[in-house]
């Protein structure tokens, strides 16, 4: 008699074999997914340094504003602002409860976008925060301080304001990942420039790596050594803020790469 069909034992193989198969494949395909995501979001922040340096040449050397103020009175601003703040259709500030289509408008509105064109070069793509249209949280890139930012203002005052106030630029990081737990991006990105403290939160969405985009226009993927600096974000998280890292190689390395005027000056 012609047997048709499997038996129980030829099924049980079978899966087996596909599991085994299934084991093998998947951590190739995340780390192919992963990497897919690195080269986009390098991408975006080389976009994003490019419209940055292409502004500068554009307006007599002057750095495009980096602060994003938490304020109604952002349009009395000296500084023309690379993202505006989220608003509402007639421009009204909604940054205290802002909607996805909120900050979305404000990136738009921003002086950059006319080079830029497209605000998803404002997002990195392994951005994990819950996209909620009743929430902001679109935005994963902020300019460094010092880059007419805050530094500028609000603490140093030794924050650059001319490009060519820029010792070495391709050692100047101009773009940071950064996950704000306060609902946006708010300001710039700090970092207190001695001692053993960050300031703001630096995001790690690329396993121990994050982009950073620098002020000659190129844009890599740094790997971090401190395994404290990969918790920074569940630190944030938790309400703290300016995380203490003793002998920290990375906060080092950032500090060494933030741009600022000489304390003479």
């Amino acid at each position: 008699m012609k047997r048709v069909g499997f038996t129980l034992i030829e099924l049980l193989v079978v899966i087996a074999i596909i599991a085994v198969l299934m084991g093998i494949l998947m951590p190739a395909l995340r780390t192919v997914r992963d990497q897919a995501k690195r080269v986009h979001c390098v991408a975006n922040v080389r976009t994003l340094s490019l419209a940055w340096l292409q502004y500068a040449n554009n307006n007599d050397d002057l750095l495009v504003g980096g602060n994003v103020p938490r304020s109604p009175d952002f349009k009395n601003a000296t500084e023309t602002l690379w993202v505006q703040p989220p608003q509402d259709e007639a421009g009204e500030y909604t940054g205290e409860h802002p909607t996805l289509e909120d900050e979305i408008r404000g990136i738009e509105r921003g002086a950059l976008f006319s080079y830029v064109k497209m605000a998803e070069a404002y997002r990195c793509p392994a951005d994990q925060r819950k996209r909620d249209p009743s929430k902001a949280d679109y935005r994963s890139f902020s300019i460094a301080g010092g880059m007419n930012g805050e530094e500028r203002w609000n603490y140093t005052e030794r924050g650059l304001r001319k490009y060519s106030e820029i010792r070495n630029p391709a050692t100047k990081y101009v773009f940071v990942e950064e996950g704000e737990p306060r609902k946006w991006n708010m300001g710039s990105w700090i970092i207190y420039p001695t001692g053993d403290s960050w300031c703001d939160p630096l995001s790690v969405w690329h396993g121990n790596r994050t982009c950073l985009g620098w002020a000659d226009g190129h844009a890599e993927m740094h790997q971090w050594e401190d395994p404290r600096t990969l918790e920074m974000e569940e630190y944030f998280s938790g309400g703290s803020w300016s995380p203490n890292h003793p002998g920290s190689p990375d906060l080092k390395f950032m500090q060494m790469h933030y741009a600022l005027k000489p304390a003479s000056q």
